[in-house]
């Protein structure tokens, strides 16, 4: 999901500082992928942990893209304890490596 973000925020991003299709249907591809991974998500958890989970690992993975490929930086260096309070946070959420439920894609219309 995270990786997804991370695509539909880079493109969009560039579509917002450049516009362009290309940098739009790029932004938008992640996030349609946010959505299908969201539902796989919720499909065999909590909505306070995936939404937990998301929020924490999807502020420490962008920030360490942005810094590489990017080459943003803090404009405040506590800023960067508030991304060790994300690891730590994450920590003790104890998030299961591996997902056993099997997806299975919800019916739109009942």
């Amino acid at each position: 999901m995270t990786i997804s973000e991370i695509v539909g925020d880079f493109g969009y991003k560039k579509f917002a500082n450049d516009g362009g299709i290309y940098n739009f249907s790029t932004g938008t591809i992640g996030y349609i992928g946010v959505i299908f991974f969201l539902i796989k998500s919720l499909q065999s958890s909590q909505v306070m942990l995936v939404n937990a989970a998301w929020d924490g690992i999807s502020a420490l993975v962008e920030t360490i893209a942005a810094m590489i490929i990017l080459g943003e930086r803090f404009n405040d260096p506590m800023k960067y304890i508030g991304v060790l309070f994300i690891i730590i946070g994450l920590f003790f959420l104890r998030l299961p490596i591996v997902n056993e439920h099997k997806f299975i894609f919800p019916k739109l219309f009942i």
